[in-house]
């Protein structure tokens, strides 16, 4: 069994990949940037008689990431996964010419760089086959058609799957795989009430990546298959 930590995994899909991982013995650390979001939700999978660890981080906070990793190292002694799923989308991101700098920051800051800060401090207490998995998107895709749609969040996955490359290749002596995955449109807060997906197959491949034999590294998948990025 492995020591698993989700960020951002207060509702949605984060909650539901710590569901399912919890549910096949793992220990699972559930992270949320507010306390009481964090809290609540750890109370609700104790009702489904659920054991989660929760800590709250800000993902994009420099010292809380730093305290989290002292904390993990601590608490568990090691982390065997790190599933970087926290994200945002803003409302205000509707088009490439006219979004405010400020919310171009703050989702490039998100979605982009905190998982790379997350990862460049959770190695450190990773071992030999540790595993860090990246929550992207098929519009952060450069094969496939640009699609128009909040285009600062889908450049954030772009830069995203770039920084998920490199980190496969600086890690590959140590034995770590780096790897992304897109969730599909799922029926969350962030996708709406109209998405076609449920919660359980948009959480699906993170949780096949965190325990399947052979992930391989610096891949972007989509329903256990490799896509195009």
């Amino acid at each position: 069994m492995k020591t698993i930590l989700v960020t951002g995994a207060n509702r949605g899909i984060g909650f539901e990949i710590v569901r399912q991982l919890t549910k096949l013995g793992h220990t699972v650390i559930l992270t949320a940037r507010h306390a009481g979001a964090g809290e609540t939700a750890v109370e609700k999978l104790a009702s489904e008689g659920l054991k989660v660890h929760f800590m709250p981080l800000d993902v994009t906070d420099g010292r809380q990431i730093k305290d989290s990793v002292e904390e993990v190292r601590n608490r568990f002694g090691r982390l065997d996964v790190l599933i970087n799923n926290a994200g945002i989308m803003p409302a205000g991101d509707k088009s490439i010419l006219e979004t405010d700098p400020e919310i171009t920051r703050l989702i490039i800051a998100t979605n982009a760089l905190a998982p790379l800060h997350l990862s460049q401090a959770f190695i450190n207490c990773m071992n030999r086959e540790g595993r860090i998995i990246m929550m992207s998107s098929s519009g952060g895709s450069m094969t496939e058609a640009i699609g128009g749609w909040s285009p600062v969040y889908c450049v954030s996955k772009t830069m995203l799957n770039a920084f998920t490359r490199h980190l496969a290749f600086a890690l590959s002596g140590k034995g770590i795989s780096v790897n992304a995955m897109c969730p599909g449109w799922v029926r969350t807060q962030l996708g709406g009430p109209n998405a076609p997906r449920n919660v359980e197959q948009g959480a699906d491949t993170a949780v096949w990546l965190s325990g399947c034999a052979d992930p391989g590294s610096g891949r972007i998948w989509q329903d256990r298959q490799e896509i195009p990025w």
